[in-house]
């Protein structure tokens, strides 16, 4: 892990310096993540790296996940799913086993945290124990990473009882916000620029990556990373790669992996390698959870990268790839309107037919895709980088009244 100090010259010093007097108003007090993976996914990224840089700036910051077994991440995918607006079949002997392993985990789990930071629906249940002997004074988060503008009404429903015995919710966009009676609270997710993704790599590194998969970097290359989930159209993704390459000659590369709480990702992944009916020039690489650097070299490489996503909690992909002074082609879904002003930090559209126009304009001109990825980078570094989220993280901490001293927020 990198010290907060090595963020300075990215963020400046003064944001450091606020960052490292915050946390250490919140000194003594435990801050417990849960989530339902510690594995794939950008929750558990995004915990990957914060967890140790709120312990470094003071905090006493804790992470654990509950257990589940087919059954129930096979439940809790289908309400990720209604939750995005998808016609699931979800049985009230579903959602009977979503609070069986929910007790089962209560009795397992120590919520040891003054502040208990839940993330997603699948561990929401938990909360149950708020109001027990030795939890009162506690204070309980719940975090959703999901896009619920059109979700189910009997899906939200459910969850909604949960949700509202919360001391706060957050949310990633206003979009997602809904009619609860708590605070709701607005902080964007984030991206690590000194992370094994997003550092800097020398071009040895990037062209090794490239020779290793036999993909030829002096062809233009079409990229887009992401889970192996419909959602994020990765058979859509083939198709405009295949209007495109009427026009351009390109190549494609489709990467990511599955998270451990996913257990679609392998069916989809099939669907993929069939809809690619042997293309030499499509490569689809299954890449295990540790793959960082082959992620990053991959964006570097790439002409142009895409996020077409059908509903997109956040798809912090948008901002790897603009980080990189890459023109990003994405769904204008969920959390990727923040990340981009259309035709100026990239290129948003709905439609497979428009995506394969925008990244064909973006390949036949260099200059207007230079300046695209330069205008991205700059919106990227302002908005969306991990100091920027730790120093929101901490005040959020502070405002449920847990602090040291008197602080004026």
């Amino acid at each position: 892990m990198r010290s907060i100090k090595e963020y300075s010259r990215i963020a400046g010093q003064e944001t450091i310096e606020e960052i490292e007097k915050l946390g250490s108003y919140l000194s003594g007090k435990i801050v417990q993540n849960i989530n339902s993976t510690p594995v794939g996914g950008g929750v558990a990224e995004i915990l990957s790296r914060m967890v140790p840089l709120l312990k470094e700036v003071g905090v006493d910051a804790r992470w654990d996940f509950i257990k589940g077994g087919e059954r129930f991440f096979e439940i809790t995918k289908k309400i990720h799913n209604a939750l995005h607006g998808v016609e699931e079949n979800i049985s009230e002997a579903d959602f009977q086993h979503f609070l069986d392993v929910t007790d089962e985990n209560l009795k397992e789990i120590n919520l040891l945290g003054d502040i208990i930071f839940i993330h997603d629906p699948q561990p929401i249940g938990l909360i149950k124990v708020k109001n027990k002997n030795g939890f009162k004074g506690k204070k309980f988060i719940w975090r959703c990473h999901i896009d619920l503008s059109a979700a189910n009404p009997k899906t939200f429903n459910f969850l909604k009882k949960f949700i509202e015995q919360y001391d706060y919710s957050v949310f990633s966009s206003p979009l997602f916000a809904k009619k609860l009676k708590i605070p709701q609270i607005l902080i964007s997710p984030s991206i690590d620029p000194l992370s094994d993704k997003n550092k800097d790599l020398p071009q040895a590194t990037i062209n090794e990556v490239l020779e290793r998969f036999h993909i030829n970097p002096e062809r233009k290359i079409i990229t887009q990373i992401s889970r192996f989930d419909r959602l994020k159209d990765p058979l859509g993704v083939i198709d405009v790669y295949r209007l495109v390459k009427k026009y351009v000659d390109c190549q494609l590369v489709l990467a990511g992996g599955a998270a451990a709480d996913d257990p679609e990702g392998t069916e989809v992944y099939n669907e993929v390698l069939e809809k690619a009916d042997g293309d030499k020039d499509i490569f689809i690489l299954n890449l295990p959870p540790v793959s960082n650097i082959v992620i990053n070299a991959l964006q570097r490489a790439s002409s142009v990268i895409l996020q077409k996503s059908i509903k997109e909690g956040f798809g912090l992909t948008v901002s790897e790839g603009l980080w990189k002074f890459k023109p990003v082609i994405a769904s204008a879904v969920g959390g990727i309107p923040l990340q981009i002003t259309h035709k100026y930090s990239g290129l948003l559209s709905r439609t497979v037919e428009g995506t394969a126009l925008y990244a064909k304009q973006v390949l036949q001109n260099p200059e207007y895709a230079k300046q695209l990825g330069e205008n991205g980078h700059n919106h990227v570094k302002h908005n969306f980088l991990i100091t920027r989220h730790l120093r929101d993280y901490i005040l959020l901490f502070l405002k449920t009244g847990f602090w040291q001293d008197t602080v004026y927020l």
